[in-house]
């Protein structure tokens, strides 16, 4: 009952910082001094046009009358009319968001897999290990369009194994979850499977890299300290090999603080994927809001906003959730 008690309290806590997301991005989106109905009405619009405009995106009631009429919106998928593509902000998200949605999963996979061998080598001692932290902290410290570039410089401009940027051409027959990779696969599409790994290699592993190494350092510092304590000791005195020792004993124990910043870094990614999209022409999410700031969108601008925020929150109740069912130490009393 305790457990069920503590994800109760985290869904309460996931609902309202949901409330207070929304209520500050319409706030903001209601003070700017720009006036979307103008623009989705056009310069030269007469009055009636434009106090259609204003009408259809729920600018003439008081500003708490429209919140809940815009927050009743929310829950039903309605995020409002885009001025620059005149489609709805949930069409266009929607076929925006897979693009973005299998980068950032892609990344993670990468991360947490380049974390978990950072952190497990990096606990030991000897030169190795040193190489690793030296590793990690280098990597941690450059800048993500710097690493972006250099990788360019390397894979696509000298060696000319990887494209520069894009989705790729090559799809299968149908896309039905727009994920390439899933949509390939079942498909059996071999050809365009190989190109859509190809595009998606670099913008990957320059977004994983950083949360790589911030999930490496925490589990190598978590690890070592659970490595040092009695009862792994007295496993590692009966005979067992230190990688037998680690996997049964010391990860169970020393992923606590690793989950929970490989928690935080997943959810960072969705911000950073904005930048990398940007920087390989990736058209996901964050090539969508680039074009919705040039153009003053405000609309596309908060839905986007909103769907990340969404995103971030889920990710962390999700994390937290999982924190609880693998320590029991963090459950509460019945």
């Amino acid at each position: 009952m305790g457990l069920l008690k503590q994800i109760a309290s985290r869904v309460a806590s996931m609902l309202g910082v949901l409330v207070v997301l929304t209520f500050a991005v319409y706030f903001i989106q209601r003070q700017l001094p720009s006036d979307p109905a103008r623009v989705l009405a056009g310069r030269t619009a007469s009055p009636e046009a434009l106090a259609a405009a204003r009408e259809q995106l729920g600018l003439d009631k008081p500003f708490l009358l429209e919140y809940f009429h815009y927050l009743g919106r929310l829950l039903h998928g309605d995020l409002g009319i885009s001025v620059t593509s005149r489609n709805e902000v949930s069409s266009d998200i929607g076929t925006y968001l897979p693009a973005t949605l299998e980068l950032v999963v892609v990344a993670g996979v990468l991360a947490l897999i380049g974390g978990l061998i950072l952190g497990v080598i990096g606990a030991r001692d000897g030169w190795l290990a040193g190489a690793v932290r030296f590793v990690s902290v280098a990597g941690a410290s450059a800048p993500t369009f710097l690493v972006a570039i250099l990788l360019l410089l390397v894979f696509y401009r000298d060696l000319g194994w990887l494209p520069a940027g894009g989705r790729g051409d090559a799809l299968a027959a149908s896309e039905p979850t727009g994920l390439r990779l899933i949509d390939n696969l079942v498909h059996l599409d071999g050809a365009a499977l190989a190109d859509t790994v190809n595009h998606l290699v670099l913008p990957a592993l320059v977004l994983a890299l950083s949360p790589a190494m911030a999930i490496g350092r925490v589990l190598r510092s978590s690890l070592r300290a659970t490595m040092a304590t009695d009862f792994v000791r007295s496993a590692s005195a009966k005979g067992g090999s230190w990688p037998a020792v680690v996997w049964r004993h010391g990860l169970r124990n020393a992923l606590g603080p690793a989950l929970s910043i490989a928690g935080v870094q997943v959810s960072v990614m969705l911000g950073g994927s904005v930048i990398i999209e940007m920087l390989f022409s990736w058209p996901g999410l964050g090539n969508y809001l680039s074009d919705a700031i040039a153009n003053s969108d405000l609309s596309a601008i908060a839905g986007v906003v909103i769907v990340l925020g969404f995103a971030y929150v889920l990710i962390t109740f999700v994390v937290d959730t999982l924190q609880i069912l693998i320590d029991p130490r963090l459950r509460e009393p019945v």
